[in-house]
């Protein structure tokens, strides 16, 4: 526990009241001018940090809500004030830090387990290794230690980020939301210094959630043509970061994602435990988006099973497209009308029509799947290299 510009902050960067010691039970709330003190002071407030209450900040009850509770994400980010930057990082490493920390959510991205249709060993995985580690700490310890790393690979648009926003929504963990212009740096020898800032920093905030977006772009196999020795030496930083994690004991998970798996380091590989195909959905899963985006839209002969069974080989991104192009007839009817009709009242309620098959059946035919271009080489590496949940 330490206590900043009068707020009193614990190991994981939520609000406590500022006289409660920990209890959460009195006191009133933040005021604007602890507000500004503390983000002086490092602290980053996340959302209407003025308006904390001391009773909403503190630990409470199974019962009491707040941020331990999983039914109320969005109040976790509401609440969340991040730790200042380690004491051990100094001079130009607190910078780097400082880069870094601007990659942590500090807003939820209102992505829910329940919004992603299908999916569901890659889910599973992904709870047992973030969330019940969290909720069970005393059952995961030597062997049964909680997954260090999951890589989710697969074709284009088949959920794998939004299975990344799903984590940082869901799982109450510090997210670090890594791309590759946030560890590579046009300065020598600093690539190599943000990747180490980055651990630390998800281990001072542990539990923290490491994700790296597509990471064929940073960990290409080594020893590749015209590879340039800056970026061999990143690499093999960020491969002796993540062999630290398996020896430490401190809960950070590292989720990465692609779409070409195979050029991937094979040092890499092994240092993601579970490696979890994300395919194209099943017509089941088709039938869920379609019923989900086109609810209240169509027609009452307009079928979801027919739309299922025509976008064999589309992935979720191409379904979506197929709704929308849908939805879109109606509109474009209706806009064609109130040009020919003149000036229209901005008081008028406009009201579009339904969609119909013809709608449908036109927009199935105007937008082609976009994820078939390598399906042969994710069935060879999944049988190679995948692994089941």
């Amino acid at each position: 526990m330490q206590r900043i510009a009068g707020v009193a902050v614990d190991g994981r960067g939520a609000v406590l009241s500022a006289g409660s010691g920990g209890g959460g039970g009195g006191g009133g709330a933040m005021s604007r001018e602890d507000v500004a003190a503390a983000q002086l002071h490092g602290l980053h407030v996340a959302g209407q940090a003025a308006h904390l209450s001391a009773n909403r900040g503190g630990a409470q009850g199974p019962g009491g809500g707040g941020s331990g509770s999983d039914s109320d994400p969005e109040n976790f980010f509401e609440r969340r004030v991040l730790k200042p930057l380690p004491p051990q990082l100094q001079g130009e490493l607190r910078d780097l830090g400082a880069a870094i920390t601007r990659d942590i959510f500090t807003d939820s991205p209102n992505v829910r387990w329940d919004d992603i249709a299908g999916l569901d060993q890659a889910k599973r995985l992904i709870k047992e290794a973030v969330v019940m580690p969290i909720k069970y700490p005393q059952l995961f310890t030597g062997l049964l230690a909680p997954w260090k790393g999951v890589l989710l690979y697969g074709p284009p648009g088949t959920g794998k980020t939004l299975l990344a926003k799903a984590v940082a929504t869901e799982c109450r963990t510090t997210f670090f939301n890594i791309s590759a212009s946030s560890i590579i740096s046009k300065w020598r020898g600093d690539s190599e210094k943000l990747v180490r800032v980055l651990f630390e920093l998800a281990r001072y905030h542990a539990p923290s959630t490491v994700f790296l977006d597509e990471i064929d772009a940073l960990m290409a196999a080594r020893g590749g043509e015209g590879e340039h020795e800056a970026s061999r030496r990143m690499k093999t930083e960020l491969l002796i970061q993540m062999d630290g994690l398996a020896r430490g004991g401190e809960l950070v998970f590292v989720l990465a994602a692609t779409n070409l798996p195979w050029e991937l380091d094979m040092a890499l590989l092994r240092r993601l435990e579970k490696r979890i195909l994300v395919p194209l959905p099943n017509s089941a899963a088709r039938r869920a988006m379609f019923g989900t985006l086109l609810a209240g839209r169509c027609a009452a002969d307009v079928s979801v099973d027919m739309l299922a069974d025509k976008t064999e080989g589309y992935s979720g991104s191409d379904v979506a497209v197929v709704a929308k192009e849908a939805a879109m007839r109606p509109l474009r009817r209706l806009m064609s009308k109130l040009e020919l009709d003149g000036p229209v009242d901005p008081n008028m309620r406009l009201e579009l029509g339904p969609i119909t098959v013809d709608d449908a059946r036109a927009a199935l035919e105007v937008t082609k799947p976009s994820a078939r271009l390598h399906e042969d080489k994710y069935r060879k590496f999944n049988d190679e290299y995948g692994q089941l949940a």
